[in-house]
């Protein structure tokens, strides 16, 4: 009954979270997946959830939870205390909860996208997505090298930051279970992304568009762009939570949740092909692929608040993974070498980004636009058009964080298998 009351805990507190975003601007700006991360550490750290004995901590060997035939021959033996088996129960039951919810979110992301028409525009800043592309390719992969001994599974994360580089949370997020990234490895590199791209996107709103277009040439203005206020709104909407429940919409979500899980199972099925892949790593990319062929389907396309749905249940992955985090682990200082590979790869992506867009003659608007559609995702791309006083980078910019979203979970699963073997 506890275990039932715990799940179901992770999925109501987050509606709390959107609550908290709508009602107060400041906690909007901050982000509702910030928050989630922040509840989430606070409910691991506060006492309510157990962690069991030490001699369970040792055991577990850097898993989220021991097999049942294994917790029960430490049991026998004495080697563990009775205690230690709820613990472990609770411990299956949030890994089963976040290694589902995932795959159930992405296609749901992916579904309202609509990737043709935003493909009709990509030529706009395409020289500089291509730039930017390879400067967080370029980067990450150098920062691999630099800081594998001192980072653990630096490989994957390598592969983590390559998706949240491209497509965002969304991608890092299922990244996190494609690689089998540790829980507290997970969100530590969250936690310093979230912070390191906090002081980055304070920077491309204030001095930051003055910097750029002091090094690199002026924007030029054809008069053309179809920048209209739907595509605007369509960007600004993507964490718009509001109308969910409005009357007409709920059956067409929960088609969409069973489409969601038809391809989850469907993905699962493939993986079964194919046993000497790595299983979540077929899955996921099934489900990718799946869903982005699910997106070209009109009627599918066409539900309402099925990207919203998506990240809601980020949201409760996000709080959830949080709350299974060991605070003593992820603040000792084994995590400094990671604070420091991230802050190498945000500013080193940047930097390189800046010097090739300078080699090959790209203005400094598109340069702003496609590094922000990137590394923060769609909905920040009003923010800096504004901050650039241009709204003609607005359709560029919503097409590449797009794009990001489709190809980050393919870039960062065949960049990591391939440092892997280095």
């Amino acid at each position: 009954m506890k275990i039932i009351l715990l799940i179901l805990f992770y999925f109501t507190f987050p509606l709390g979270i959107i609550y908290l975003c709508k009602r107060w601007s400041i906690l909007k700006k901050l982000g509702s997946i910030v928050l989630a991360y922040g509840f989430g550490l606070i409910l691991g750290s506060i006492g309510i959830l157990p962690h069991g004995s030490e001699a369970y901590r040792l055991a577990l060997q850097g898993r989220a939870a021991l097999p049942e035939t294994e917790m029960q021959a430490l049991l026998d033996s004495g080697t563990l205390r009775q205690g230690d088996s709820f613990v472990n129960s609770i411990a299956s039951s949030q890994d089963m909860l976040v290694s589902i919810i995932v795959p159930l979110s992405f296609p749901l992301l992916l579904f309202s996208l609509n990737i043709k028409r935003w493909l009709r525009f990509a030529k706009e800043g395409f020289i500089s997505m291509i730039l930017a592309l390879i400067s967080v390719i370029a980067i990450v992969a150098s920062g691999y090298f630099i800081f594998r001994n001192v980072v653990p599974d630096c490989w994957k994360v390598a592969g983590m930051l390559v998706g949240v580089y491209t497509g965002g949370t969304p991608n890092l997020v299922s990244l996190k279970v494609a690689l089998g990234v540790d829980t507290n490895l997970f969100v530590m590199t969250s936690t310093y992304d979230m912070i390191v791209g906090a002081i980055t996107i304070i920077f491309f709103i204030t001095i930051g568009p003055r910097i750029f277009r002091a090094i690199l040439p002026p924007f030029k203005h054809h008069g053309n762009t179809e920048v209209t206020d739907e595509m605007i709104e369509e960007a600004e909407s993507f964490e718009d939570f509001s109308g969910m429940f409005r009357k007409g919409r709920i059956l067409p979500l929960l088609m969409a949740l069973g489409i969601a899980l038809i391809i989850f199972i469907a993905s699962y099925g493939i993986s079964l092909l194919l046993p000497k892949v790595s299983q979540m790593v077929v899955v996921i990319l099934s489900i990718t692929t799946l869903g982005i062929l699910g997106s070209l389907i009109n009627w599918i396309n066409k539900i309402e608040k099925s990207f919203q749905l998506g990240m809601y249940f980020i949201l409760v992955f996000s709080f959830a993974v949080a709350s299974m985090a060991d605070l003593r682990v992820v603040f000792s200082i084994g995590f400094l070498g990671l604070f420091a590979y991230i802050s190498y790869a945000y500013f080193g992506t940047l930097i390189l980004h800046i010097l090739l867009s300078k080699i090959f003659n790209v203005n400094a608007d598109d340069f702003l636009i496609t590094t922000t559609a990137f590394v923060f995702s769609p909905p920040f791309v009003p923010v800096v058009a504004g901050a650039l006083k241009n709204k003609d980078v607005i359709i560029t910019g919503i097409t590449v964080g797009i794009i990001g979203y489709v190809i980050g979970n393919y870039l960062g699963v065949g960049l990591g298998y391939y440092l892997k073997g280095f």
